[in-house]
């Protein structure tokens, strides 16, 4: 992922919803985008991070992803989140500020915001403008007591949180297993900046998927309605669209395999035969079956998550998971 912050970059304060208390807007770095889309393209290995599925349409995908029956992830882990929430928003406290990160359509914060009416305050941090906007609206209007307060940014980067959070103890919201979509090194480095941005004393609800049978996570990741391909896909229109490309979506196919060594699922967009496709005004040749390796998901052993928390300067308070070993959810201290 890319190293550059977002501390040297000033962000916008849009017109404000009267129903949300701020909005800040650090903008899409178009540069960015392209800087990423001519390294990877251009690497031996093909790679484009996962964050660029997250324009409008993509958003809206991922979304239908999450009532896919064969993608267990969402529903194990709302039914944990239902299950325990009572549990949770004690430890959460009274006037706290929930911090969610890459929060998507914000359904499953609103399990842990019925539970917790004494929550003092929200902010949804999403890369994706639109989708957060009309979500971060909805809640706020669902939930008048709170203090809602939304950031349109690369979540992965430090940011300067607002005032709604500056002024309470901060609990930090990662839900969906989404730390699995980092390398390790890359994971430990996003707890860290967490904790120091939520700071001593505050918190971090996470979810983490676990390993299981294969047969399970490659299903998945490769539904029969083929909504997840669609999703995979949707990055070469994006890249169309906003990078000049002249990528033909059709002569790419959607795979998604288990790396055992590795323990994770692998993503990618594989061509359907030799070609050669432009984009940031470059060239770049595909050979037959060569792949853009789009997404990782890494999944845990609760013990392997543990230790990492810890290493990034998180103290473990307590684990969560569902009967069959799916899922897991954690709460972790800052110290």
């Amino acid at each position: 992922m890319p190293r550059e912050t977002l501390d040297t970059v000033s962000p916008t304060v849009t017109d404000i919803p009267e129903v949300l208390a701020d909005f800040i807007d650090y903008g899409h770095d178009a540069d960015t985008f392209q800087h990423d889309v001519i390294t990877g393209l251009g690497a031996a290995r093909k790679a484009i991070p996962p964050k660029y599925f997250y324009d409008e349409r993509g958003s809206r995908l991922f979304d239908a992803i999450c009532e896919l029956p064969e993608y267990y992830p969402t529903r194990t882990e709302v039914g944990l989140l239902r299950t325990h929430a009572d549990e949770i928003a004690a430890l959460l406290g009274p006037d706290a500020c929930l911090v969610e990160f890459g929060c998507g359509s914000l359904t499953k914060v609103r399990v842990l915001l019925d539970a917790a009416p004494d929550l003092g305050g929200f902010i949804p941090v999403d890369i994706s403008r639109e989708h957060l906007l009309a979500s971060a609206v909805s809640l706020a209007e669902d939930h008048p007591g709170v203090e809602v307060a939304a950031v349109c940014a690369d979540f992965t980067k430090p940011i300067t949180l607002p005032p709604a959070a500056a002024r309470r103890r901060r609990v930090g919201f990662f839900p969906g297993s989404t730390i699995g979509n980092f390398e390790p090194r890359d994971a430990l480095d996003f707890l860290r900046t967490a904790a120091r941005q939520l700071g001593t004393g505050g918190g971090m609800v996470i979810g983490v998927d676990l390993v299981k049978d294969a047969d399970v996570l490659r299903a998945a990741y490769n539904d029969a309605q083929g909504i997840t391909a669609a999703f995979n896909l949707n990055l070469l229109s994006r890249i169309n669209r906003e990078l000049c490309g002249s990528f033909e979506p059709r002569h790419f196919r959607h795979d998604a395999v288990w790396n055992a060594d590795k323990s994770r699922i692998e993503m990618h967009l594989i061509s359907r035969h030799a070609q050669r496709v432009h984009a940031c005004g470059r060239s770049f040749a595909f050979a037959e079956a060569e792949t853009i390796h789009t997404e990782n998901s890494y999944k845990y052993t609760v013990d392997g998550f543990k230790a990492l928390a810890e290493q990034a300067g998180f103290a473990h308070r307590k684990t969560w998971m569902d009967d069959d070993g799916l899922f897991s959810l954690h709460y972790l201290d800052v110290v």
